[in-house]
């Protein structure tokens, strides 16, 4: 609004005060409509477009030569030009493609009107053509393509995150789900062996599977509403960490393995995210073994001090007895945790039987 007030306020000066000029009302009303439509070029460029070549073909027409010699070769005014090429320079920017190239055309029809009508001049045309129409209009379409190609990147942007954060809730909730219901399923065999024998440890085997299930149902909660949710600040829960790792081991004693924690070096704070992953990976390692190799012991070494946590989950299983997650998404989780970090991991069958799980997560990005 301000840049058409302007123009037009610059160009009724020019008219009235130039020595060039007639001063007549079609001047004047061209000279209008040259400018003022200025104010809704982003909404409708291609209608400012039109206006333009149109007032300035009927301003030559009918007024003599165009504001100031626009056309006629002579040396153009600012006020005329700046709107010419504001004109045609929003025509590219903001028009979608067939709109854009109709304005363009109508702009080099009316420009070629305007010549004509002060005399047929070549040279004219291709100076005023390209000033005014095709050097803006393509500048416009530049910068457009531009926009457009940041505003695409910025989607795939936000499409990735999305994907990922999906990526990693569904992560979690197959750690959560396959631990949980791995413990529930433990404790309810033994609570079918010893229900006749022994009520009372069936009675405390079925309590565990009630605490373990509603912590179950509470994280797929947690995380389901995660998925749903479409604000990126909303509260999340506390996640679990290298912290608790010890209840971690209880809760898999408690499920039938015989589990041994090594710490090695000073335990020190970690990143938000290499806690959690560390921890879920502990936490498969374990429900993997429990699942796979039955009443196993397994062995937890951590070591801290280096540039990466460095973390050994094995188990003595019987060699040759499947001991790791085949079919399933465990260990495909426990790759893409150590891999989005840049890490490395090693799963294999151990010489002496059993399976180990070796992973190295770095700590500086």
């Amino acid at each position: 609004m301000l840049i058409a007030l302007g123009l037009a306020t610059l160009l009724l000066l020019q008219i009235w005060l130039g020595d060039q000029i007639s001063g007549t009302a079609v001047d004047v009303v061209g000279g209008l409509c040259l400018t003022l439509p200025l104010a809704v070029r982003r909404r409708a460029p291609l209608a400012v477009a039109v206006v333009f070549a149109t007032a300035a073909a009927l301003d030559a027409i009918l007024g003599g030569p165009p504001p100031a010699g626009l056309f006629d070769g002579e040396p153009p005014p600012f006020a005329p030009l700046a709107a010419g090429v504001i004109t045609f320079y929003s025509l590219g920017a903001y028009a979608a493609d067939r709109r854009a190239l109709a304005g363009a055309g109508l702009g080099i029809v009316g420009v070629w009107a305007a010549v004509l009508a002060t005399g047929p001049d070549v040279q004219s045309f291709l100076f005023s053509a390209g000033l005014v129409v095709a050097a803006p209009w393509l500048t416009g379409r530049n910068v457009r393509a531009r926009a457009l190609m940041r505003e695409r990147e910025q989607r795939q942007r936000e499409r990735a995150a999305v994907d990922e954060e999906r990526s990693r809730i569904a992560r979690e909730l197959h750690d959560v789900t396959a631990h949980n219901v791995g413990i529930m399923v433990v404790h309810a065999q033994g609570a079918q062996r010893v229900l006749d024998r022994d009520p009372d440890r069936a009675r405390e085997a079925l309590e565990t599977i009630e605490r373990t299930g509603r912590s179950a149902l509470e994280e797929m909660r947690r995380a389901l509403g995660a998925l749903r949710r479409s604000d990126a600040d909303a509260p999340r829960a506390p996640q679990p960490g290298m912290g608790d790792l010890g209840a971690l081991v209880e809760q898999a004693r408690a499920g039938g393995l015989t589990v041994e924690l090594v710490t090695e070096g000073t335990p020190e704070p970690l990143p938000a995210d290499v806690d959690r992953s560390a921890y879920r990976i502990v936490q498969e390692a374990l429900t993997n073994a429990r699942k796979h190799a039955g009443r196993v012991r397994a062995r937890i070494a951590v070591r801290y001090g280096g540039p990466s946590l460095e973390l050994e989950i094995s188990n003595d299983g019987a060699p040759g007895r499947a001991t790791q997650d085949a079919g399933g998404h465990g260990l495909v989780g426990m790759r893409e945790r150590v891999t989005l970090y840049g890490g490395e991991l090693h799963a294999g069958h151990r010489p002496e039987g059993g399976f180990v799980v070796r992973a190295s997560l770095p700590l500086a990005p």
